[in-house]
């Protein structure tokens, strides 16, 4: 740039320009005043003004030159009325071709008496007399510490500068550069106390805002202050990876970028770039070319740097200016720093969502697993020996190490719960969650809600959001029994989940993604079903991945007495009675009888009989059973029998306990957690059972 600034000379009385010979005295003030003026001003345009204005008081000059090291520019004063800049010499001559730039370079002074004689640098020799200069003195900028620069003053009168001139020039030259290498220092000692000021900001920002958004907002804001920056961004990979634009502090931003942008151009970005590669990279204007986004915004000058903790990339931290000033290599090793705890910031925050989102799942899955743990199993584990139920644990030892869908089959109480625990804590999914839902057992309006969860004010009652067992399995396995019963408008989503792995809360939008492994369960004919279409034939194919029967207790015979044995022990334990022996002849009827409702019933019985025990001898109602039909022909006469007893006694408990809890049947001190029941099953039996509850009591 070629500024232009005209100083006029002293007139003498005669109207006519007199030598201008100013005092000694004259000069060394101006020196004084020169250096402190030079200490108060920190900005190097104000300093060369303030170069220009002072030594034309002392100095015979009518041009003046400095070469800013700093700046890497040479700037320019010609002699006039008033300052102004112009497109001159800094547009005309290289600053390679300039003498200031030569005497930087060499650290040599330079005297030129007569432009139009002397053969040296000859563009600047050319340039200067077309501004009708002829005597150039200059000199370099330097201190025991620093190169600064040069400083070249120039006049139209030949041979216009002796060797006092010289030596005064050089002197304050020297006092120059020292005001400036002072001034310099002050401005680093800032620039270092505001950066460590920045460095402490950050670390306390850290540590008392764990919400990511703000975090990274008051981060950006503190960074762009004191880098002196138009605008400071922060960019997140989503859920798919792609990285946008996550925080953002832009004040005089035109709108293009907002928080939220993301790109979509081809090939990548240099931000995707820098995030793909984890490498800084400083872009200059010409390296910008034909951005349109950073044109429209006016970026001349962009950094981006990776924000890399533990050895993974989280993010990328970008910075822009609209000058044409780019990055240096000191700013660029003090923002790696910043990136360093910008990081630690980014790993700390989506740390504590990653809990506060675990926290809240795991609050959900406590209180499943609380309604689970009243309900209790139906029995332990798997108890057998018989080659029917070895063929089945061959196929859960084949299937359980993959993650295809298993769907169960056989008559109802034959445990195939059970064996979905066992092929759940076979996989690799063991340490996660296992959930379970009864389609039967919730009604149709609301199994969409409990398999895929709602939003808050999706439907009346939902008060708030709530996940549902696909989201809370997420990493483990769904167990769905009675899957026969889900509704047929149901059953698309369902099949959604299986395919696509995806799937909207009721009253949501948004998609969600689960990694559940889905274990089906039915005592249905379901190719049946798909033929009367009651059951839609994709679904089905899809479930029926791999098939395992669960075969009834009168195929495995063998398996009785160590379940009988089991149960004693069981329920001999929950009731603190010390049953050891189990007659022959009670076995022998155990073994005998039919048991339409396989293990369940059994259970049944074998808990009635421990009640009804008062030794350590088990009596069990046998002669209910010892007229039981052969297993291969039905005894409706007897099972009704065994029937009447059993709900007789069913009943006879639950009234117990309605009593016990006054009538209440829900709530920790309810009837049903008494039982050990949900809710919903003992309701279940009392409308099967005929009990009504009024104020009154049971009915």
């Amino acid at each position: 740039m070629l500024a232009t600034c005209y100083a006029r000379e002293p007139e003498s009385k005669s109207g006519g320009i007199r030598p201008f010979e100013p005092a000694v005295s004259a000069r060394y003030q101006s020196l004084i005043r020169l250096a402190e003026s030079i200490r108060a001003r920190h900005h190097p345009h104000e300093l060369f003004d303030l170069l220009a204005s002072e030594l034309c008081r002392v100095v015979r000059f009518d041009a003046i030159a400095q070469f800013d090291e700093a700046a890497n520019k040479v700037r320019w004063r010609i002699r006039g009325d008033r300052c102004h800049e112009t497109s001159g010499a800094d547009g005309e001559l290289a600053k390679e071709d300039t003498i200031a730039w030569w005497v930087h370079q060499n650290q040599q002074r330079v005297l030129i008496r007569h432009a139009d004689r002397d053969p040296r640098f000859p563009a600047a020799m050319d340039q200067l007399r077309a501004h009708g200069l002829q005597s150039i003195c200059a000199l370099p900028l330097s201190t025991v510490h620093r190169r600064l620069g040069s400083i070249a003053i120039a006049t139209e009168q030949p041979d216009a500068y002796s060797e006092d001139d010289m030596g005064f020039f050089a002197l304050a030259a020297s006092q120059i550069a020292l005001a400036m290498d002072d001034s310099l220092n002050f401005q680093a000692s800032r620039r270092a106390h505001e950066r460590l000021s920045l460095l402490l900001d950050l670390t306390n920002t850290v540590v008392s805002n764990l919400d990511l958004r703000d975090l990274l907002r008051a981060i950006a804001a503190s960074i762009r202050r004191v880098m002196q920056c138009d605008g400071v961004g922060v960019g997140l990979p989503d859920e798919e990876n792609r990285l946008q634009l996550y925080a953002l502090d832009y004040p005089d931003g035109r709108g293009v970028i907002r928080e939220g942008y993301q790109t979509r151009s081809v090939p990548e970005t240099y931000a995707e770039m820098v995030f793909r590669t984890g490498q800084v990279k400083n872009i200059t204007a010409a390296e910008l070319g034909d951005d349109a986004v950073a044109a429209a915004e006016g970026a001349k000058s962009i950094c981006h740097l990776p924000l890399i903790a533990r050895e993974r990339v989280l993010g990328v931290l970008s910075l822009g200016r609209r000058q044409d000033k780019p990055f240096s290599q000191d700013e660029i090793e003090f923002l790696a720093q910043v990136a360093r705890q910008v990081a630690i910031a980014v790993e700390n925050a989506l740390a504590f969502r990653q809990i506060t989102e675990l926290k809240d799942r795991l609050a959900e899955e406590k209180l499943y697993l609380e309604d689970e743990i009243r309900s209790e199993l139906n029995f332990e584990e798997i108890v057998g020996r018989s080659d029917a139920l070895r063929r089945v644990l061959r196929d859960v030892e084949t299937v359980a190490p993959t993650d295809s869908t298993v769907l169960i089959y056989g008559e109802t109480g034959t445990g195939k719960e059970l064996i979905a625990r066992a092929v759940h804590n076979l996989s690799s999914r063991s340490r996660n969650a296992f959930i379970k839902l009864n389609c039967a057992a919730i009604p149709t309006g609301l199994l969409e809600s409990e398999l895929f969860g709602h939003e808050k004010g999706a439907f009346t009652g939902a008060i708030s959001q709530r996940s549902g067992r696909f989201e809370l399995a997420n990493g483990g396995t769904v167990f769905l029994d009675e899957i026969g019963e889900i509704p047929l408008e149901l059953q698309p989503k369902l099949l959604r989940v299986l395919q696509e792995r995806e799937f909207e809360r009721l009253g949501s939008s948004r998609t969600l993604h689960t990694d559940a492994r889905l274990i089906a369960a039915t005592n249905r004919d379901l190719p049946g079903m798909v033929d009367r279409q009651q059951f839609r034939s994709d679904l089905f194919y899809r479930l029926n991945v791999f098939p395992v029967r669960v075969p009834p207790l009168r195929e495995r015979p063998d398996d009785i007495p160590l379940l009988v044995r089991h149960f004693v022990q069981q329920f001999s334990r929950r009731a603190n009675r010390q049953i050891d022996t189990v007659p022959s002849e009670t076995m022998n009827a155990l073994v005998q009888y039919h048991w339409p409702g396989n293990i369940r019933e059994l259970q049944n019985v074998i808990e009635r009989a421990v009640i009804l025990s008062t030794g350590t001898t088990l009596r069990a109602p046998v002669d209910h059973l010892a007229n039981s039909a052969p297993r291969s022909e039905p005894a409706p006469v007897v099972n009704d029998t065994m029937k009447a007893h059993l709900e007789s006694e069913e009943r006879r408990r639950i009234l117990e306990a309605l009593e016990a809890s006054r009538w209440i049947v829900a709530g920790p001190n309810g009837a049903a957690a008494r039982l050990g029941l949900k809710r919903s099953t003992l309701q279940s039996r009392m409308q099967k059972l005929g009990i009504r509850v009024s104020r009154a009591g049971a009915a």
